[in-house]
This record gives C-alpha cells, sequence and structure tokens, in this order.
C-alpha cells in the first residue's frame, strides 16, 4: 500500500440497513474494529465515524452527510474509508459515481479495506506530455462499477426473495410483523417450514378478553368499561425513541398510557382478536390466521352489535359492515330537543321523523317533529307530539310474570357478577405480591452498587413500582366497596316495573328517555300506530283497557278523519 506511507486524515462510514440489522446482524461496531485495523496497519489516523441504519438504495444517499463534512477544508480530510461498495451504495453505478466525483472534486480519496477501489491513474497522454480529462481514467474504474451494479442487483435478490417470501407467508396466515396488543410473536414449526404464529400475551390478552366479554354484556356503557379495563391495570406498550443519527441512541419513550374511549373502539372493531389476519399483501382480503383468536367470532360478532360481522363460508372469512341507512348520516340526530324523531315514524312513508323549529311572522319560534319525503308536508308540534307519548305511556303495563322473571335474572346476574369482581380482586392482590417482591429485589440490587446513577436509577424504579401499588390497592378497595345489596336493587326493579311511567317520563335526560321509550316495540311505530294503540310491542308489555276507553276522548273527529285519509294536511295548530 505505497498509495498511503505518509499519514492521512479520514472519515469512516458505516452503514447497516435497518436497526434491526445493526443491532442483531452486520452490527456498527463489526465493521468499525475492521475499519480500526485497517487504518492502523496503513498509518491513516480516521478523526471522524459516521455510522447510518438505513437503507442505501433509496434516491437520498445517507452517506451524504459524510461527504458533505470531508468537503469542508476546515476538517482536513484526504480519505474516505469505506468497508466495502455495499456498504457505501446499494442504489447501482450512477449513485455511486455521483457520490464518488464529489469527492475527487475536493482531492479526497474513497478507498475500501478489500481493495477493490483503487487511486491510481492512468494518462493515455503521458509519453507526450499532453494531459485531458478525457485522457486520464482509473483502471479499477470497471470493476468498481460492475460491484456498485452486483451491490444494487443483490438488494433486490435480497428483498425479492425476503418480501416475496412474506407475502406468500401472510397470505397463509402467517405473522411477519410487530405483534398487534394483546398478542406475542412465536416462531413454531409448521408444515411450511419454522414459521411465526401469534399467542396470547400473558397479561395484554387478559384485558382485550374482558372489554368483549364486558361489551357483550351490554350492561355498562363504553366509558365505564373503559375505566373498568383501566382499574385491571391497562397500559399501552412501552417504545423507545432513538436517535434519528444514531439508532442505536435510546433518547426517549413513548406509551405506558390508559386505555382510551377511541382506542377501545378499535380493539372491539379489529378482527385479529377473532383470529382473522387483514394485511395490504392480502390486498384487504380476510384470510384465517394460523393462530386461534382471543375471543370466538359469535363474541366478536355480539360485541360489535351488528356494526361489523366475522363469518366463514365455504372455508372462506367474510367480513360485512352494517351500511348506515341514509337518515343516520344526517348531522343532529341526537338533539335533546327532539328525541323522538327515530324511535316514532312518520305514519306516510314509514321513515324517522326530521325535527327544527319554524319562525313565525312575530319572531317566535315553534318546534315541530316534520316529515315531506316524497309525500304532502307533515307537521306535528313538539307539545301535541309529547302529550301523545305521555298518554302512550300512562296506558302501558307489564305484566306479573315478566316482572318475576326479571327478578330472577337480575339476581343471577349479580351472583355472576360478584364472582367476577372476586376473581378481579384475586388478579389484583396477585400483582400487588408480584410487585412488592420485584420493590424487594430492587432495594437488594442497591446495596451491592457503587455507581451513583445507577442507584438512582434503581432508585426511581422503585418509586414506580411502589406508585403502581397504591394505585392497585386504591382499585382493589373500590372493587370491595362496590358490593350491592341485593334487596333494595330487587326493590327497584319491581317499583318502576310496576310504575312504567317513571322510569320512560321521569328521566331527566331526554335522549335517555327517548331510548328507553324505543326498547317497549319490537319495531319503531309510527305516529298514528301510538295514538290508536296498535304498535306491535314486546310480549311482556301491554296497553291497559284504560287507554282504549279514553281513545275516543283523545282523538278528536278531525284527527281521526286526518288519518283514515293518510295524513291530508297537518295535524293541529301550534
Amino acid at each position: 500500500m505505497e498509495n498511503y506511507i505518509k499519514p492521512e486524515n479520514a472519515v469512516a462510514a458505516i452503514r447497516v440497513s435497518s436497526t434491526k440489522q445493526g443491532l442483531q446482524g452486520d452490527s456498527p461496531q463489526a465493521q468499525k474494529e475492521q475499519i480500526e485495523q485497517f487504518a492502523k496497519v496503513h498509518g491513516i489516523n480516521v478523526k471522524k465515524y459516521f455510522i447510518f441504519m438505513e437503507s442505501a438504495s433509496k434516491e437520498e444517499q445517507p452517506v451524504q452527510e459524510a461527504i458533505d463534512y470531508c468537503k469542508n477544508p476546515n476538517n482536513d480530510i484526504q480519505l474516505f474509508i469505506i468497508k466495502s461498495i455495499d456498504r457505501f451504495t446499494r442504489g447501482g453505478s450512477f449513485f455511486y459515481d455521483f457520490l464518488k466525483r464529489q469527492l475527487v472534486k475536493y482531492d479526497v480519496k474513497l478507498i475500501d479495506i478489500y481493495g477493490i477501489i483503487s487511486n491510481q491513474e492512468v494518462n493515455t497522454l503521458e509519453h507526450l506530455d499532453i494531459r485531458y480529462d478525457w485522457s486520464v481514467y482509473s483502471p479499477t474504474n470497471k470493476s468498481e462499477i460492475l460491484e456498485a451494479e452486483r451491490a444494487k442487483d443483490e438488494i433486490r435478490d435480497i428483498l425479492t426473495r425476503m418480501i416475496g417470501a412474506e407475502i406468500r407467508y401472510v397470505r397463509m396466515g402467517y405473522r411477519v410483523c410487530t405483534p398487534p396488543f394483546g398478542y406475542v410473536n412465536f416462531k413454531t414449526e409448521t408444515l411450511h417450514g419454522k414459521r411465526v404464529i401469534l399467542k396470547p400475551h400473558p397479561e395484554e390478552s387478559e384485558w382485550i378478553i374482558r372489554m368483549f366479554e364486558l361489551r357483550v354484556q351490554g350492561i355498562m356503557p363504553d366509558r365505564e368499561i373503559v375505566e373498568e379495563i383501566n382499574k385491571l391495570g391497562f397500559k399501552t406498550r412501552k417504545h423507545y425513541i432513538r436517535n434519528q443519527k444514531d439508532k442505536t441512541q435510546i433518547i426517549g419513550t413513548r406509551g405506558e398510557q390508559p386505555l382510551n374511549l377511541k382506542q377501545f373502539w378499535r380493539y372491539i372493531e379489529n378482527p385479529v382478536y377473532a383470529g382473522v389476519s387483514i394485511h395490504k399483501w392480502t390486498e384487504a382480503k380476510p384470510v384465517k390466521g394460523q393462530f386461534e383468536g382471543l375471543v370466538s367470532f359469535d363474541t366478536f360478532n355480539k360485541a360489535n352489535r351488528g356494526k361489523l360481522t366475522v363469518s366463514e363460508q365455504n372455508g372462506e372469512i367474510i367480513i360485512q359492515r352494517r351500511q348506515p341507512k341514509d337518515w343516520q348520516l344526517k348531522k343532529s340526530t341526537r338533539n335533546p330537543q327532539y328525541p323522538y324523531k327515530k324511535y316514532v315514524l312518520c305514519p306516510l312513508c314509514k321513515k324517522p321523523f326530521f325535527g327544527s323549529a319554524s319562525k313565525g311572522r312575530h319572531g317566535g319560534h315553534f318546534p315541530a317533529y316534520h316529515c315531506n319525503r316524497g309525500h304532502k308536508y307533515l307537521r306535528i308540534p313538539i307539545k301535541t307530539f309529547e302529550d301523545t307519548i305521555k298518554r302512550f305511556v300512562q296506558g302501558l303495563h307489564i305484566t306479573k310474570e315478566y316482572i318475576n322473571a326479571l327478578k330472577d335474572h337480575a339476581l343471577k346476574e349479580w351472583k355472576r357478577r360478584m364472582g367476577e369482581k372476586q376473581n378481579d380482586v384475586a388478579e389484583l392482590e396477585q400483582k400487588i405480591k408480584s410487585l412488592n417482591q420485584h420493590i424487594i429485589m430492587l432495594g437488594e440490587k442497591i446495596d451491592i452498587l457503587s455507581s451513583e446513577v445507577a442507584i438512582k436509577l434503581v432508585e426511581s424504579k422503585m418509586n414506580e413500582a411502589v406508585k403502581e401499588v397504591k394505585q392497585i390497592e386504591q382499585a382493589k378497595e373500590e372493587r370491595n366497596m362496590e358490593l350491592i345489596n341485593m334487596e333494595i336493587v330487587l326493590d327497584n326493579v319491581s317499583y318502576y316495573m310496576e310504575h312504567l311511567e317513571e322510569l320512560l317520563l321521569g328521566t331527566p335526560d331526554p335522549l335517555r328517555r327517548a331510548a328507553f321509550f324505543g326498547a317497549l316495540f319490537e319495531k319503531a311505530p309510527t305516529y298514528d300506530e301510538l295514538i290508536f294503540g296498535t304498535p306491535k310491542l314486546e310480549p311482556c308489555i301491554a296497553l291497559s283497557e284504560d287507554f282504549y276507553l279514553s281513545q275516543n276522548q283523545f282523538v278528536s273527529p278531525e284527527r281521526l278523519e286526518l288519518s283514515t285519509n293518510s295524513l291530508k294536511g297537518c295535524c293541529s295548530a301550534s
């Protein structure tokens, strides 16, 4: 290596294609050791190392940062050292030539430790003592170009084999990426060789299963379910944030957050928890995974309440999403001023009413339910509408047999839920015990540490564990306080069943009041059916004889004529 007798300053570029390769495969440390040995043998002073953990096949070449450093004359750089051409670029001869020319322009020589690149120059007109740009060339230029093209072909071959195989295995139901929350990747022997499948995470899977169970029970609203899961210790996964310039350096963390409502909905609607995979490589087609889901198809469908259903037909997975009706897509469907508009239908078109307030000549507003979908405009003032609802509800009663059956069901449900709470308390006690053991272990570790930084780090972990123990103990106390006097509950059930009017009309929230009203019917009634007492009620509910006796007093001759003639006009003056 006579070219390097004089000590020269150099920079060294170290590159791996990904963070995973850098941490597990051809590590930066291994490349650095090879370059250090090469520099020592040839008397080269390496002033700076550049480490890149990203692909060199893309248009924006990672080594450009190191080349820009060489361009600065204050840095006094004569050599640019790489392990091999494929560590310099995998973009082919174009990018290799483009990058090398930048170095040549600033009199910086590119060398590799394998000796493929030579900085020897040959002038074809040297015998005439004449020099042109075109007459000067490098004898190794062709071999360098071939090596650059080989590196490009190699990355294409590697990616074709790797990505092609991954696509095949994904379409067969195996996993090739990070496991979703609730699962861990598990490599096992299969009919297709050693492949990766999903297995339940020992802790996360229990939270996911409990979400589905509570959603299926339908007892608690979603927000309360979220609070319940958080009380069990739910936390999102911890992820490390790495330095973009040096992926081996961890600069922070994210995650470890409690469950929120939107995240809960995403979990409930994700078919992977029913053992079904959907990936871009399956062209959005659902595939039965080579693993058992955390819940069954039936549980998944019940938890999604018809919004999303998963089924298997003739060996194929079918996912159907319910399309909302046109009226459900309109704004203000939950306006508390018109709470009954989606529970009572227009008698002419059998569709839900609209609700709005018209403005009178003197500036006053007159709220009303109305409809004009392909028929004559129908308008019912809000007071008239709610009087009809009130009269109808006052005529309802629930059968004694149903009240007794409901009380029996409530008692069974109470016993089941108390059993669940006891299981929850046992799980929380086990977590407290585990954390206390962890705290003791950390305390013993402090006794053998001498580094002040290490001691502070362990003390910080101990404080976090102690804080978590207090939170779990508080959740445990809340579980114990949730024991219910079932006699009071059953008395309340009997009272409200016997005084249905108070439940349906006395609830302060108009939207909830309307929802209770809608639960009375097998299908939504029309306004006329409420007037004449002919809606299709649930089997346990009936109208009293007093309702029919008062019908003639309530329905005026004008109103009766209006109804029998398909409501030609408006119901009554506001």
